[in-house]
């Protein structure tokens, strides 16, 4: 029997067998990706990271297609690769342990010549650009404190020069061709940021984004150090392409280039001579891209895009050409390669260039779900996407699925923990609750610090909706998230005991207190705005903590952390296990010893997503 005829078969079927779903969990989750393209210098070839060989690495491949070719060889999970403008060298952040104490390495593009560039141990390191020059590159890094993710120049024989001074977190965005400029973003809160200009040579940094709080922004420089290119919601709800000229006088104001009222301008990138800009906007939770002419001022959409949720930008060279990862509900994330000249004119123009594995995996076979639009206790409109089981009609089992964040958005893009709970027949709808990413600055501030009683009620909300609508039944409905989305878990099961029948925190944040001690100073610091400020807001903060109510959980729960997640630290799950022990309530504990904040090795995605599916099937299914 076809591996297709098999899942419309498990799907239909009340109760397929359990040897039979446990080893399409399996498959789900061994899908791999590719990701953070990286053209080489004549654009013939390109770097990027894939989980090929089971654990993220750095690949290289020619820009016509090919058999790719393994760069790296480690353990330790590879976040993302550079490619030198002089072609000698690939720049890539590894994660030891998968923990948030990244280090920056290079390598040549043939394996050899391996080299730690940052200090290592508990230093937590960004990697950013090169510099024109080849000479080096700019990061970001923890080395002077580890309340601050200071700016450095850091050059091949891995000595650093400090750039900027932060207080929090703060990246070089983009620097002229010259190497005498440089494009710092710098994080005064979450949800508040702001863009300065630096003069490399004397430190001196110059203001560009005055602004009445809260607002974001980031941007690329021009080539030629005199305009800056950004994206900003100053004087706008959502995102928007601006302007900001720059003179020997002084910057001049944020200019309007482009505004939506329908999307967010979620990223830009300025192709190597400053004559287009590539656009990304988010519609929704669905990507679109155009191309803005910066002579012109005129913008070109592009048709035909590769998948629903597009990103990892990059230009070759010479501009001809622009690399995008695109993924969906039923395409796992590859590369995909588009000439700017025709795209307009060409629908079919992306080219796929990788060929994330996906065995046994029919993709045709695939939920892809459906946009819902509800309300919430206060009016306030709210959505979510609803993947369901096929051939399933009227009330059933459903997961709700918080994602992390708390600016995060719910996004159509593959999920092989949906689509294996989906395959074995429970639902899973994936709210945007108060607080989300994508839908303007004053929809992604409605949780901020007390407010976020508030977020929790979205929870009430989305069940009401779902049982209300005929999707879920009231005694077989559950709960899952991870990071934020944990905290989420944990404040559902504790505030609504008798509507959540089973739950599963994936390290989640639940004891504030805790949380703002152990966790990486630099996050602590910037967080003291979306969260409260433990040291004058500690009594809220304590109310807010799902921990002081743990008490009220009943339900089933499973606790997934990684014992090396540095953001939110191992005790964070420790106190929920230990609470729920001692009330005999149903609880088990996955630690994965070589993991951090999330899981980047597929041996552990497949463990968490089989744990997580059976977790659910003991107890949403029924008999």
């Amino acid at each position: 029997m076809k591996w297709t005829a098999a899942l419309l078969v498990m799907l239909t079927l009340p109760a397929p067998a359990q040897d039979d779903v446990a080893r399409l969990v399996e498959r789900m989750a061994k899908t791999g990706f590719a990701s953070s393209p990286s053209f080489s210098p004549d654009g013939s070839r390109l770097a990027f990271v894939s989980n090929l060989n089971g654990v993220p690495q750095v690949w290289i491949m020619p820009a016509a297609g090919g058999f790719p070719e393994l760069v790296t060889t480690g353990d330790d999970p590879v976040s993302s690769v550079s490619w030198s403008p002089d072609g000698q060298w690939l720049a890539y952040g590894l994660a030891p342990g998968g923990g948030l104490n990244s280090q920056v390495y290079v390598v040549r593009p043939d394996g050899t010549g391996t080299r730690l560039l940052t200090a290592g141990g508990k230093t937590n390191n960004w990697l950013g650009e090169w510099l024109d020059s080849g000479s080096g590159l700019a990061i970001s890094s923890s080395k002077r404190t580890p309340e601050a993710m200071d700016c450095y120049l850091l050059d091949l024989k891995g000595e650093h020069r400090l750039l900027a001074r932060n207080n929090g977190t703060g990246t070089v965005q983009s620097t002229s061709r010259d190497g005498k400029l440089a494009l710092v973003a710098r994080i005064a809160s979450r949800g508040d940021s702001d863009l300065f200009l630096v003069d490399v040579a004397s430190g001196k940094e110059t203001l560009l984004t005055r602004h009445t709080p809260p607002a974001t922004f980031s941007g690329v420089l021009s080539p030629d150090g005199r305009t800056v290119y950004l994206s900003t919601n100053a004087s706008t709800d959502r995102h928007a392409l601006g302007r900001i000229r720059l003179a020997a006088s002084g910057p001049g104001p944020i200019e309007v280039l482009l505004a939506r009222e329908d999307a967010e301008l979620e990223d830009l990138d300025l192709d190597d001579d400053g004559r287009s800009l590539a656009l990304l906007w988010n519609t929704g939770g669905r990507s679109q891209l155009s191309l803005y002419d910066v002579a012109g001022a005129t913008e070109r959409k592009v048709p035909g895009l590769p998948g629903d949720v597009v990103g990892g930008m990059s230009f070759s060279r010479d501009g001809r050409t622009l690399a995008v990862t695109a993924t969906g509900a039923a395409a796992p994330q590859n590369i995909h390669l588009v000439d700017v000249s025709v795209v307009d004119a060409a629908p079919g123009a992306f080219r796929q260039l990788t060929r994330s594995s996906h065995a046994g995996v029919d993709l045709a076979a695939l939920v892809r779900p459906e946009l819902v639009s509800y309300t919430a206790h206060d009016g306030l409109p709210l959505s979510g996407w609803l993947y369901r089981p096929r051939g399933v009609a009227g009330p059933g089992a459903v997961v709700m699925s918080y994602h992390g964040g708390p600016e995060g958005q719910e996004r159509p893009s593959f999920s092989s923990t949906y689509q294996a709970l989906v395959a074995a027949g429970i639902s899973v709808f994936a709210p945007n609750v108060r607080g989300s990413a994508g839908f303007g600055k004053r929809f992604v501030n409605l949780d901020n610090g007390k407010l976020r009683v508030n977020a929790v009620k979205d929870i009430k909300a989305t069940i009401d909706h779902l049982v209300k609508s005929g999707v879920a039944d009231p005694k077989r409905i559950g709960i899952l998230g991870g990071s934020y989305g944990g905290y989420m878990v944990m404040a559902g099961l504790a505030d609504y005991p008798g509507e959540i029948a089973a739950g599963a925190d994936l390290f989640g944040v639940v004891n504030f207190e805790t949380f703002f001690k152990h966790t990486e100073p630099w996050m602590a610091a910037i967080s003291t705005v979306e969260y409260g400020d433990p040291k004058t807001e500690a009594a809220m903060l304590r109310e807010l903590s799902p921990l002081t109510r743990v008490d009220k959980v009943v339900s089933p729960t499973l606790v997934l952390h990684g014992a090396n997640d540095t953001n939110v630290p191992v005790v964070e799950a420790e106190q929920v296990v230990a609470s729920l022990k001692k009330r005999d309530v149903p609880v088990k504990y996955v630690l994965f010893p070589d993991e951090g904040h999330g899981w980047r090795k597929t041996k552990n995605r497949v463990t968490s997503t089989v744990e997580i599916v059976g977790w659910f099937s003991k107890y949403l299914k029924g008999p």
